[in-house]
């Protein structure tokens, strides 16, 4: 919509890029990041909540080549405030990525 000013896109921690990024997992980690500057909300399976890291967290989904990639992100009025990036190998998020996030978050409020 005209008029409408996009998201300014915050990297507290954290990198996209290739490597180690596929050239392919880079730009679909920013296409999706970019619609969210726009105001859109993602769902699954490109995105999921992480109430259990704080209200507006979210967890985007990227599956590369040989691995799958997680950028915890949170959405606020005029920003998206990206917590984490890191390749996940279990079904659970780490609890250190847990107590990581929540501590980002406190620091940046606390800005």
């Amino acid at each position: 919509m005209p008029g409408n000013v996009d998201k300014v896109l915050v990297i507290l921690e954290g990198e996209i890029k290739t490597p180690p990024m596929s050239s392919e997992a880079r730009i679909e980690a920013g296409f999706l990041l970019r619609r969210l500057q726009r105001g859109e909300s993602l769902s699954m399976p490109a995105s999921r909540p992480m109430p259990i890291i704080g209200s507006r967290c979210h967890e985007l989904r990227i599956v590369d080549k040989t691995q799958t990639w997680r950028i915890i992100y949170r959405t606020d009025d005029d920003a998206v405030v990206i917590l984490e990036v890191f390749s996940k190998k279990t079904r659970t998020t780490p609890t250190s990525v847990i107590r990581t996030c929540k501590r980002r978050i406190k620091n940046y409020d606390a800005e």
